[in-house]
């Protein structure tokens, strides 16, 4: 890959040292615009605005649909389940062969193109436990590709702060795909099976787009070589602060869980808004969350990675407690702050994270430690969140027998005893992730003998030490000083 032009580019543009804010917006800008034409990246913007647009088509209205066929609240959330229960298993084995032994383009294609079908069947199933076990298959296939599309882009970008990037054109698809809804969806009629349609259809797009479009990934590890890449990834958490970070992680995504399972159904009943108009009142998150995730990378260079981490568990939390309040009566702006304030959830922790434990996996384990992040995230705490989603909503929803025969029993929902739960637990995990942040030391920098430094660089050792420990500003050193060589690299390799 020629990485040339844009690695000089970073050391003309160091935003660290940049003189005032408004110089460094400026240089921020002129590298947002520097990788978004320059034409090698379109191909990322295609592959994650389709991929969280096949998952923004119908994961916001299931709830909605299963509820309209007449689905109890525990299968609802078991359901919603069965997405994190694929990522939880799935994703590191798949990684594992995306780092060992095909190209994750390849990966990636084949899983949506088997993704699309499944789609279409789960959109004729009418029974809960059929339902069930196709929506599962699917996600066994769909749910690495989520960890497998970041791997991609760690690999062909200059360097991960301009992930964000590339990644808003997901949040992009996300809201496309949901503004669809509005005019697929009938006006005052229960929502069908359209939104599943839609999302098969994207994913033959994407299945096919990636096996011809998309850059040639080949793997980073030697298929003969000894440890697993997945059992080498769980080795980050050796690390006391990362042990942390992933704990708080997976706090913070049963929390998300709860939100997908059952937001739209709370905005549907506790506010009164008709199912057409659910799916693009959701998206105003999503509009939102374009802004803060464009302005993602000088957050992380004024504030770090940990401040940001934080903020985004602090919006979190402050969601469930608009949410909570608003279950009290018909509070609409609260309910629609909880939902803007998706942009701070979402690109200021997780979006934020991957980040994070880029700077943690070297790159021999790339695919791997990106997937184990994405197994705690979209995973272990979405499916732990699901099924709770559904057992606490069934607690505190009360039934009252249909005046007409044949049809499904009235639920109402107590949704502030609902969202106080969560905003509970999500204020806890603040309150530990503050605590680590002052009394979890930092990992001790290696000593180096300047005598033997330049044997040692001529080796590769301290390079790859430096790599492994030291935090992104360092990592941009040691990238950037090979920078003149990348593009006779570039031009050596397709």
């Amino acid at each position: 890959m020629e990485y040339g032009t844009l690695l000089l580019f970073a050391q003309e543009a160091n935003l660290a040292e940049a003189p005032d804010f408004l110089t460094r917006v400026a240089l921020e800008f002129k590298q947002l615009l520097t990788v978004w034409g320059d034409p090698k990246y379109w191909p990322l913007m295609v592959l994650f605005f389709l991929e969280f647009a096949i998952w923004g088509a119908w994961i916001v209205v299931l709830g909605n649909y299963l509820n309209a066929k007449g689905f109890s609240r525990p299968i609802i959330g078991r359901i919603y389940g069965t997405m994190p229960l694929g990522a939880i298993f799935s994703p590191l084995i798949v990684a594992t062969v995306a780092d060992k032994y095909f190209n994750t383009e390849i990966v990636i294609g084949a899983s949506h193109l088997i993704g699309a079908v499944l789609l279409v069947v789960m959109a004729q199933m009418k029974r809960p436990a059929t339902f069930f076990w196709v929506t599962l298959l699917y996600a066994l296939v769909y749910s690495p590709t989520l960890s497998l599309v970041n791997a991609v882009a760690f690999t062909h970008l200059p360097n991960q702060n301009t992930f964000p990037y590339i990644r808003v054109f997901g949040t992009v698809g996300w809201i496309a795909a949901g503004l669809s809804l509005k005019l697929l969806l009938k006006p005052d009629r229960p929502v069908d099976n359209k939104p599943l349609l839609l999302a098969g259809g994207l994913s033959l797009v994407l299945g096919i787009y990636t096996l011809l479009q998309v850059p040639e990934t080949v793997p980073q590890v030697d298929p003969d070589a000894g440890m697993l890449p997945m059992v080498k990834a769980l080795s980050i958490m050796a690390d006391p602060g990362a042990a942390i970070f992933f704990g708080v992680t997976l706090i913070v995504s049963m929390a998300m869980g709860i939100y997908f399972a059952f937001a739209a159904l709370f905005i549907e009943q506790q506010s009164g808004v008709r199912s057409q108009n659910v799916g693009p009142i959701m998206t105003l998150g999503q509009a939102v969350e374009v802004f803060f995730m464009l302005a993602l990378p000088l957050v992380i260079n004024d504030l770090g990675i940990q401040a940001v981490l934080l903020l985004g568990v602090a919006a979190w939390s402050l969601r469930f407690g608009f949410f909570s309040v608003a279950g009290r009566g018909k509070y609409f702006p609260l309910v629609l702050l909880g939902v803007a304030l998706h942009g701070l959830c979402f690109d200021f922790f997780f979006a934020a994270g991957f980040i994070h434990v880029e700077n943690l996996a070297d790159e021999s384990i790339r695919a791997s430690g990106q997937a184990l992040y994405g197994v705690v995230v979209y995973g272990l705490g979405m499916y732990l969140g699901t099924e709770l989603a559904g057992w606490l909503n069934q607690r505190y929803t009360t039934e009252v027998a249909p005046a007409v025969a044949g049809e499904p029993p009235v639920r109402t929902t107590d949704w502030r005893k609902f969202w106080l739960i969560p905003f509970v637990a999500v204020t806890l995990a603040m309150l530990a992730f503050i605590a680590s942040m002052y009394l979890v030391p930092e990992p001790a920098q290696p000593e180096i003998d300047p005598d033997a430094e330049p044997a040692a660089v001529v080796e590769g050792e301290v390079e790859s030490d430096v790599i492994a420990v030291e935090p992104a500003p360092a990592e941009t050193e040691v990238d950037v000083e090979p920078a003149e060589a990348a593009p006779a690299e570039g031009d050596e390799t397709p």
